[in-house]
């Protein structure tokens, strides 16, 4: 298999293509190697990063994320994107895991990294800081750049909560991108004039792959810095959008405006994040919505299975087959299981990603003989077509976000009251689910509901704080003592 070949930005720079759009400003490729190669030779001259190094990049500015994306691959240095969601706290272990030498921030957060750098001081670690405005000149000095990349190394280091509640940072090559791009257009076509609009982060793995796999065919991005559905219908009505990656509940906003037909130079709707409501699907063939459902995650680069438009109605509610080179099986006790039978989702292919960084005991666990064990529960059909029953056991999906309920219950245990915790999704008409508590509290002490959100969100993300927490004497357990989560679901 080949390792080495040119490199997707340098074959590019004298051309006039639009590579990305922000918030009216608009950088052809010629543009963005001009910036991205000064960047990175100012990164390399005067902040001492070096092949290898790992850069964290906290940014929602899309010109400041894209700059720095395409500086660090010229450095051949390793992005560490940050989810700018997260506490203070949750990303200072990150960053002292992945071993970040300095943090790219836009102006928005510099307050944010700063207070990280803080933190971080304290437990003895030293990081840099490099603020970018977005519309930096490009520098005078000489350009840093490369001309071939190696599809063995890793271009990123992107974290994702584990069922113990500890992130792992998995490692996507290069490889994984460029098999990625090439699976996904053979599954949703590609043209030159394809624009994909990305209304979601930049620091998750779907964003990301939508920047690089837009990189290698040679196409336009269009970022938005957050999520308006207004604001995405109008871009969908006036600009030349053909492709779109959505979750569900982002999906639901944007058809509840009006009741207008979509717009036809839209040719594709990516739709990730976990199951879609049946009500949704329906109203997407009413409407002719060319929604098509994605199954992907962390540790496959983003997609490993999407639907195709053909087959779109004969296959409602399927995420699809594996894109071109991968392979999906359903294990369940260690038996590859008939169609229709649900089990476990394993996958194996070249989007798959390298591993988890320093993670020994999770890689052993997530990857054997080549297939990952994605932990989620579907079933094939007799096609081969992928149905996805739920992602990972346990796992809350609140808004696009993964929230791990162990993440939460260990924090919850932390505080000096609580006994034991328990924590699962309840639903919730704006964000599909949101987390739900049950504590059990020490002997006499007295603590109230907003006393205990408080105390998370000062350790937690907003979003994986419970919105109800609710006390009981004791939780619900098997005869082993584990917790049943399904059975505190039961209890709303």
């Amino acid at each position: 298999m080949m390792e080495r070949i040119p490199d997707w930005l340098y074959v590019k720079r004298n051309s006039s293509t639009i590579a990305v759009e922000y918030e009216g400003i608009a950088w052809s490729y010629q543009t963005l190697f001009a910036k991205a190669t000064a960047f990175a030779g100012h990164l390399h001259r005067d902040m001492g990063i070096n092949e290898g190094d790992r850069v964290a990049v906290i940014a929602r500015h899309g010109l400041v994320f894209t700059v720095a994306l395409h500086a660090l691959m010229q450095a051949s240095a390793i992005l560490v994107p940050v989810n700018t969601r997260l506490a203070v706290k949750e990303v200072v272990w990150q960053l002292r895991d992945a071993g970040v030498k300095l943090i790219v921030a836009d102006k928005e957060h510099e307050e944010f990294a700063t207070q990280i750098i803080q933190v971080a001081q304290d437990e003895g670690n030293t990081l840099l800081l490099l603020v970018l405005a977005g519309d930096d000149k490009e520098a005078e000095q000489a350009p840093l750049y490369r001309k071939t990349v190696d599809l063995e190394k890793v271009h990123a280091i992107v974290y994702t909560s584990g069922t113990t509640g500890f992130p792992k940072g998995a490692m996507i090559t290069y490889g994984n991108h460029f098999w990625g791009a090439t699976g996904s257009a053979f599954r949703l076509g590609l043209s030159t004039e394809d624009r994909w609009l990305i209304p979601m982060p930049l620091f998750h793995v779907g964003g990301l792959a939508v920047l690089i796999r837009s990189l290698i065919y040679g196409t336009t991005v269009e970022i938005h810095a957050q999520f308006d559905a207004e604001r995405v219908m109008a871009s969908l009505r006036t600009k030349k959008v053909t492709l779109l990656s959505v979750v569900a509940v982002m999906l639901q906003r944007m058809l509840a405006i009006d009741d207008e037909w979509f717009p036809e130079g839209v040719r594709v709707v990516l739709l990730g994040g976990g199951p879609a409501p049946r009500v949704l699907l329906d109203e997407c063939v009413k409407r002719k919505v060319p929604a098509l459902f994605s199954y992907g995650l962390t540790e496959s680069n983003s997609q490993a299975a999407t639907l195709t438009l053909g087959d779109s109605l004969r296959k409602i509610g399927s995420a699809g087959q594996p894109l071109l080179m991968n392979e999906i099986k359903i294990m369940q006790d260690g038996k590859e299981q008939p169609a229709y039978h649900a089990g476990e989702i394993l996958l194996r292919g070249p989007t798959v990603v390298k591993g988890y960084y320093q993670r020994l005991d999770a890689n052993v666990a997530t990857f054997q003989d080549g297939w990952l064990h994605t932990g989620d529960i579907g079933y094939l059909d007799e096609e081969g077509y992928l149905y996805v029953l739920d992602r990972r056991q346990d796992l809350i999906i609140s808004g696009g976000e993964n929230v791990y309920p162990a993440e939460i219950e260990a924090v919850l245990q932390e505080h000096e009251g609580v006994l034991e915790a328990g924590v699962a999704g309840m639903e919730d008409a704006e964000y599909g689910q949101v987390p739900y508590a049950v504590v059990s509290v020490q002997g006499n002490i007295s603590i109230s509901e907003k006393e205990l959100k408080e105390f998370c969100a000062t350790r937690l993300a907003k979003y994986k704080v419970p919105k109800v927490i609710r006390m009981a004497e004791e939780l619900p357990r098997n005869a082993a003592g584990k917790l049943l989560r399904r059975e505190l679901v039961r209890w709303l």
